[in-house]
């Protein structure tokens, strides 16, 4: 089959949820089929970093349309569309992408993220299967935004702003789910999302995965009560994630362990930087191989209040051996995951904080969550059993 995926930025380096998932289909993918991949680029250097691309897809990338913040605000205010249907808008995408579909033959035109949605709808006829790969229900991520916001008066703003998108996000992931041949999900939990909106929705679950080889546990080495938590820090749901584990858990934590938190990953948002203490909270940013911090971590935290379908992180976590301890979302679309025996679930402060302490008292028991978790992720998670779910979807 020939194969082309379209993206909202290049899917190389695979830092982030979204960069991997769309890595790993390329990957998987092309050692039986022809793959294309027509992406924006955000800039020279995202253009040349995404280079190793070349061995697996024939990469096209379209620079990406700048939107100043002043241009946001007011289509913020003023558009029906939601934020995201607007990111991606671009002529000389559109034309690419025409010049493409008429010059070659695709089996399979594959959008990814709902900033993508109308490229796929554009190739829709012009190819046997246009899919829509959802990488969240967006508009269930935005209601929880709105609803744990609008409880603070120092976040109104963003629960307001959240509140509006929750709105528009429900009507336009109606609309393009319904004009696209197929959509994918990674989870059970956003197909019935996504069918709430309406049950004509034709949603398939196609899980994110985890690279068991590379994530594999071995010379572990925690540096004392190491508290870890990854993820693109500039992510609205991590930011969130961040905040509320330094201000209402940590505290409780240090007062019974001289726990610390190292916060890695790329672009932290100041909201971000702002939480970093000597000796409490340490803010790394990007790393090169972010194994390095899970073996020097003795828990792993997703304290999660925002979000949904399957968090890469997680998976991570679970495939390097580390005993984690998760809000009950921070969880969600994992199957067979189950509390006390793959990971401690806990949505309170208290309750996660004395999750923690838990397993930074108890290593044997955190040695018996990790090794469960791992044996989790390698049965149900690796890439390999997930890259064929999507060949059967394209076969029919």
């Amino acid at each position: 089959m020939r194969i082309l995926f379209l993206t909202p930025y290049p899917p190389y380096p695979p830092h982030g949820g979204g960069p991997q998932r769309m890595y790993q289909f390329i990957k998987g993918l092309s050692a039986r089929h022809e793959i294309w991949c027509l992406s924006f680029s955000p800039s020279p250097q995202a253009s040349a970093a995404a280079a190793p691309l070349a061995d697996y897809c024939k990469l096209m990338l379209i620079h990406a349309p700048r939107r100043t913040l002043l241009r946001r605000a007011v289509q913020t205010l003023t558009s029906p569309l939601p934020d995201m249907a607007l990111r991606a808008r671009s002529s000389a995408f559109d034309d690419a992408l025409n010049r493409l579909l008429a010059r070659m033959s695709f089996d399979v035109v594959q959008a990814e993220s709902i900033e993508m949605a109308q490229h796929a709808i554009q190739a829709r006829g012009r190819v046997p299967l246009a899919i829509l790969d959802q990488f969240n229900a967006e508009y269930v991520l935005q209601r929880r935004a709105a609803l744990t916001d609008l409880r603070q008066v120092r976040r109104l703003h963003a629960g307001l702003y959240s509140l509006a998108q929750w709105q528009k996000l429900a009507r336009y992931e109606t609309q393009v789910c319904s004009s696209v041949d197929r959509v994918v999900v990674v989870s059970a939990e956003d197909r019935r999302a996504l069918m709430q909106l309406s049950p004509a929705i034709d949603a398939a679950v196609v899980p994110n995965g985890v690279d068991t080889d590379f994530f594999a546990p071995g010379n572990q080495d925690p540096q004392g009560d190491c508290l870890l938590f990854t993820g693109t820090m500039d992510f609205r749901p991590n930011i969130d994630a961040v905040r509320w584990f330094v201000e209402e858990v940590l505290p409780l934590v240090r007062r019974r362990r001289p726990a610390y938190l190292r916060v890695v990953g790329r672009n932290p948002a100041a909201a971000v930087r702002s939480l970093a203490r000597p000796g409490i909270v340490e803010v790394v940013g990007e790393v090169e191989d972010v194994r390095d911090s899970f073996r020097r971590a003795a828990v792993y935290v997703v304290p999660m209040r925002i979000g949904g379908g399957v968090r890469l992180k997680l998976l991570e976590a679970f495939s390097m051996a580390l005993p984690v301890v998760s809000t009950s979302m921070g969880t969600e679309g994992v199957e067979g995951l189950r509390d006390g025996e793959h990971c401690l679930l806990a949505d309170t402060p208290g309750a996660f904080a004395g999750a923690i302490i838990q397993l930074l008292e108890d290593r044997e028991l955190a040695r018996r969550l990790g090794a469960a978790a791992r044996e989790l992720a390698y049965s149900r998670y690796d890439w390999r059993a997930i890259v064929p779910k999507l060949e059967m979807l394209y076969a029919g």
